[in-house]
């Protein structure tokens, strides 16, 4: 058995997964005040698989966070547990970046759609909202703006008159309201600084890509860009999957 995860600033998420790779369990909780008694709790589930796990991979962007679930699992199996940038990756994919900077869960994104044939921008519509340019098996580097919901709710925290606002999916762009008002700026906001950065990728790059997007608000904000995009909420954990064959 394995056993992979992803730790972002907001969600922790664990995979196991059987011997033929297939996710057999599921546990993602908050990455908020988080200690070891909140780990071994949210991993009560999977207690009974711990002297099964052969092989433990994560890709993390907190490292406090890493640390601890780390420790907690070595003790429980016995297994080291890597982290996705301890490994020799370059067997896998070019990247073409300051790899000490790079994000892990952004190299995992890569490595699940690695193409001889084909060239990606990948979106993630996460705590932060980054986009990465994949050229057949080659990371090229990419850019991060500030995520929706970050900025969501920094706006309400900073701005007394506004409440805190969920967004939906609205086909007015003149708001009639505070709230209309602030949906429509994010909502088509982001639609066209999405499409904005993508004719600019393309501008700069002068390739064919194909547009893969991810992230909590990925099916929000299809429906109002331009470009033709296809939703993979796995990519990260398919990523992962295919780096633990050189683990």
């Amino acid at each position: 058995m394995y056993l992979i995860g992803d730790i972002g600033n907001s969600e922790i998420k664990i995979f196991l997964l059987n011997n033929n790779k297939k996710v057999i369990q599921k546990i993602s909780f908050p990455n908020n005040k988080i200690s070891l008694k909140k780990i071994s709790y949210n991993f009560k589930k999977i207690n009974k698989y711990f002297l099964k796990i052969e092989k433990i991979l994560f890709c993390s962007v907190v490292p406090s966070t890493f640390k601890l679930v780390k420790n907690f699992l070595n003790k429980k199996t016995k297994i080291k547990c890597y982290e996705i940038k301890e490994l020799k990756l370059s067997t896998l994919i070019d990247i073409k970046v300051n790899y000490k900077q790079v994000g892990s869960d952004r190299l995992a994104n890569a490595i699940s759609l690695i193409n001889d044939n084909k060239n990606y921008i990948i979106i993630d519509l996460g705590t932060a909202t980054t986009f990465d340019i994949l050229i057949n098996k080659s990371y090229k580097g990419g850019i991060i703006a500030p995520g929706i919901k970050l900025s969501l709710n920094t706006l309400s925290d900073r701005a007394s008159l506004i409440p805190k606002i969920n967004l939906i999916n609205i086909k007015k762009v003149i708001g009639v309201d505070t709230v209309s008002a602030v949906r429509s700026g994010f909502f088509w906001g982001y639609a066209g600084l999405i499409d904005n950065i993508i004719n600019l990728i393309k501008k700069e790059i002068r390739k064919p890509f194909d547009i893969i997007i991810t992230g909590g608000f990925a099916e929000l904000i299809k429906s109002p860009i331009k470009t033709k995009v296809k939703i993979d909420k796995n990519i990260t954990i398919k990523g992962l999957i295919k780096t633990l064959e050189i683990l």
